[in-house]
């Protein structure tokens, strides 16, 4: 889990599908921490455009119980034995502890025994970051020798059997999450990526088609991605939900529209949303639609609240979204 959720299935499959979608798609998240943060007045928010939320109720008496344990303040080990830290309830903590201290450990570890078909944001790219610390990931990367063969191997032995365990459950959309860029590229690049983690994901995507070829398959991945979302395609993902700030909107039309048609969920500008005005708010939504509209889809709007985030700004967002998800060009 990262967030609470709310969006128009159908709505966002036709725009993957080029089949004309009355309006554009529209996600809208929300971090626990803004529930924590603002309570019955983000209720009363909610409540005044059920258009995006249908009606949801949220009980706030139990937000902190249900939160997941990555969005508990402490520590808690995961099942390969990552400690992660979180200073607050609500936003998700981070690896502070990472299990394999040198190479011989690497070549020692074994992987989960668990078969439930879980895979958390960070399911392959990023747990080995989490399980070597990220200078370790990227000498092995970088020297190109055994070590890092074995850690994917293991990773990826792993995520298959986490993969197989979804097949016969899956919805109309299933959800990776992943973030493999940084702010400005990729930390081993392109051409590394291509070799090391493409086909990964080209596996596990490829396991999924083979069980369902129409199966929509939607990829979630933070920083700096666009010279690597043609190849996200290849490798089957048909929904790639992008960052606006660390892609750059130009890029982001070079590579989604005039390269090739890719669908994209774009995820507007979260760093933006707590410090704009309400009119820059509209202005960069209306850019963003502008540019990278299309009428047969291929577009959705992706917005994420967070506790520092007034609450009018989160009003404006709305708005803005309201107006440009029927924009017609």
């Amino acid at each position: 889990m990262r967030k609470v959720t709310v969006i128009t299935m159908s709505n966002l499959i036709q725009a993957c599908r080029m089949q004309y979608p009355e309006t554009i798609p529209v996600d809208i998240g929300i971090l626990p921490a803004a529930w924590l943060k603002y309570g019955k007045e983000l209720q009363r928010l909610i409540d005044d455009y059920p258009q995006f939320f249908g009606g949801m109720k949220k009980d706030l008496s139990k937000i902190v119980e249900n939160l997941p344990a990555s969005y508990r303040k402490g520590i808690f080990i995961d099942e390969w034995n990552c400690v992660w830290s979180n200073v607050c309830d609500g936003n998700e903590a981070i690896v502070t502890g990472h299990p394999l201290k040198c190479e011989e450990d690497v070549y020692a570890l074994k992987i989960p025994e668990n078969r439930n078909g879980r895979l958390p944001h960070g399911f392959m790219y990023l747990r080995l970051l989490d399980l070597c610390g990220f200078e370790d990931a990227m000498i092995y990367f970088a020297e190109e020798d055994k070590t890092i063969d074995v850690l994917i191997d293991k990773v990826l032995e792993y995520n298959l059997y986490q993969v197989a365990a979804i097949l016969p459950r899956m919805g109309d959309i299933v959800y990776f999450g992943d973030d493999l860029g940084m702010q400005s590229g990729l930390a081993i690049g392109a051409e590394k990526w291509r070799k090391y983690l493409g086909p990964c994901y080209r596996k596990l995507y490829g396991m999924i088609k083979a069980y369902k070829p129409d199966q929509v398959i939607y990829m979630h991945t933070d920083g700096c991605i666009h010279e690597i979302m043609p190849d996200l395609v290849a490798c089957g993902v048909d929904i790639i939900n992008p960052q606006y700030r660390a892609n750059g909107l130009d890029n982001l039309v070079r590579v989604c529209r005039r390269e090739q048609i890719i669908t994209i969920n774009l995820d507007l500008d979260r760093q933006m949303f707590p410090l704009a005005t309400r009119s820059q708010l509209f202005d960069h939504v209306g850019e963003c639609v502008e540019a990278l509209y299309l009428p047969e889809g291929g577009l959705g709007l992706n917005v994420e609240f967070n506790y520092d985030m007034p609450l009018e700004n989160m009003a404006a967002v709305l708005d803005a979204v309201e107006k440009y998800r029927h924009y017609k060009g």
